[in-house]
């Protein structure tokens, strides 16, 4: 095992993560982006960053370990800023456990 923290995404939103010592994961697709997570889980991997540009397409994964305590699997925004999927997934998990959405001011 590489470390307990691995970031996946396309290169160069990646790179800078690699130089403070997380595993790093280029991918392309959204095939990679579901092989990448299911390697990282068999390898016992506590938190899993994943770039919300390299999430589009690939949702289906965070639904799979969404009840899971480990791994954390954590959208965060790539080199082209944010796509809004990250905060998205929060709010969704907060109504979840609270039934009400206490983020979004509708």
């Amino acid at each position: 095992m590489h470390g307990n923290i691995a970031v996946i995404g396309d290169s160069d939103s990646i790179i800078g993560f690699k130089a403070v010592g997380f595993r790093t994961i280029g991918v392309k697709n959204s095939a990679e982006v579901a092989a990448a997570v299911e390697s990282l889980v068999e390898e016992k991997c506590c938190v899993i960053f994943i770039t919300e540009q390299a999430l589009e397409g690939a949702e289906a994964i965070l639904d799979i370990y969404r009840e899971y305590t480990v791994p954390a699997i954590i959208p965060i925004p790539g080199r082209v800023g944010r796509t809004g999927s990250g905060m998205q997934n929060l709010v969704r998990n907060v109504e979840r456990a609270l039934g009400t959405d206490i983020l979004s001011l509708r």
